[in-house]
């Protein structure tokens, strides 16, 4: 991996361009093995992965405009801490593989290209929602800016909407520019468990009513699959419920309403303070205690009122925690090698694509064991518009060769 002083960033980017280099862009690198394997270029035997970890300042926090820019290599924990000091956050999970305090959660520019939501896009929204602001280089080392410091947008070429998630395909993303919120002081959760119809009726009653949860999620933790355990309490479908709030009242007022409602359809309803609740939602792949594991980490999407038809057929899910975003659809599905054969992720491949019909539903598999050999994804419908996109942005197909989302290798 290259760590190229800011100063030098330019010349060697036009360098690698002169000479048609393939390279990968990377912030710290801990994902770099997420999605499809990149392809190198003739004469090496790796690609070339350059990094953006010197890029590392925090440009500006506009306390009163609810706006930070900062370079995209730096530490998305550190981002965090100085905003929390300033009593604001980023209003976004940390990334998968993070620890509970945000250790090893890489940086800003990669949790943007990557744009993976997780379940406090309930009430803040997505990735792309919270960013404002955009520089990048790119593949020949053109330096171009979308956006501003000011919460407002244009009419236009959307590039902040095409970076975020573009997995370093189009270009190297190197300033950005987020919309922050005032950190909320209070955190409660609930765990609800009971019948599946009992729990889809409540969570269609929850996005009807006017309750705002900060999350709320289907859940199964990792530690409950085991086949032996397929039927026990703790190993079906539960909705996790986090609420946040200034107010004591307003968190009190909250939690009557939703254990009420869950009586009220036969579910049993436990409380969790801010700990628990953490411990719960950290219950991920990701944590170094199974960083040596052989498993799985999958990406589902599909309509919301579909999921729980897809967490009814337990057989197909056996052997796989998951945190599905209740109200989007979209979330992570996980389990090990020794659980979960890979016939069985590509079945759970096919029924969601059969549960989301004509509007698609998706799997991505982040990660595989080794010697397993699925698409990391499949050709999406709007494949001719995405490569036309990428040979706009760079002609020479330098960038994350093999790694451009909706087009299978």
């Amino acid at each position: 991996m290259m760590i190229p002083d800011p100063s030098a960033l330019q010349e060697l980017v036009q360098q690698l361009h002169r000479h048609a280099t393939p390279w990968l862009p990377a912030g710290l690198g801990s994902r770099l093995h997420w999605g499809p394997p990149v392809q190198p270029g003739p004469g090496q035997t790796e690609p070339l992965v350059l990094s953006t970890a010197r890029l590392d300042r925090i440009v500006e926090h506009c306390v009163g405009d609810f706006t930070v820019t900062v370079q995209a290599g730096v530490p998305l924990q550190q981002l965090q801490q100085e905003l929390a000091a300033r009593g604001q956050w980023l209003a976004l999970d940390w990334p998968w593989g993070s620890g509970a305090d945000g250790s090893e959660s890489g940086t800003v520019g990669g949790l943007v290209a990557r744009g993976l939501a997780g379940g406090l896009r309930q009430r803040y929204l997505g990735v792309r929602d919270q960013l404002i602001g955009l520089s990048l280089m790119r593949a020949d080392g053109t330096a171009a800016k979308a956006g501003g410091r000011v919460v407002k947008n244009v009419a236009g070429y959307d590039l902040m909407r095409l970076f975020t998630g573009s997995w370093g395909s189009l270009g190297l993303i190197t300033e950005l520019t987020l919309r922050t919120l005032p950190q909320p002081r209070l955190r409660r959760g609930l765990l609800l468990q009971g019948p599946l119809p009992a729990l889809e009726r409540l969570r269609r009653q929850a996005l009807a009513s006017p309750l705002m949860p900060e999350l709320i999620e289907w859940w199964r933790p990792a530690g409950s699959v085991a086949a032996s355990a397929a039927a026990a309490p703790e190993a079906q479908p539960a909705l996790l419920i986090g609420l946040a709030s200034i107010s004591a009242e307003a968190i009190a007022e909250q939690l009557g309403t939703w254990c009420t409602s869950a009586e009220a359809v036969g579910l049993q309803a436990e409380s969790l303070d801010p700990e628990a609740l953490a411990c719960r939602r950290a219950d991920t792949p990701g944590s170094r205690a199974n960083a040596g594991e052989q498993r799985w980490l999958l990406r589902l999407g599909l309509l919301p009122a579909q999921l729980h038809e897809l967490l009814a057929d337990t057989a197909l899910l056996q052997g796989l925690g998951y945190s599905l975003v209740a109200g989007s659809g979209l979330g992570m599905a996980w389990g090990s090698a020794a659980a979960v054969p890979a016939y069985r992720v590509e079945a759970l491949r096919r029924r969601c694509k059969e549960l989301g019909g004509d509007l698609g539903g998706t799997l991505t598999v982040l990660e595989q064991p080794s010697g397993s050999q699925l698409p990391a994804w499949e050709n999406a419908p709007s494949r001719p518009l995405i490569e036309a996109v990428k040979r706009q942005f760079d002609p020479l197909q330098q960038l994350a060769r093999g790694r451009l989302p909706g087009v299978q290798a």
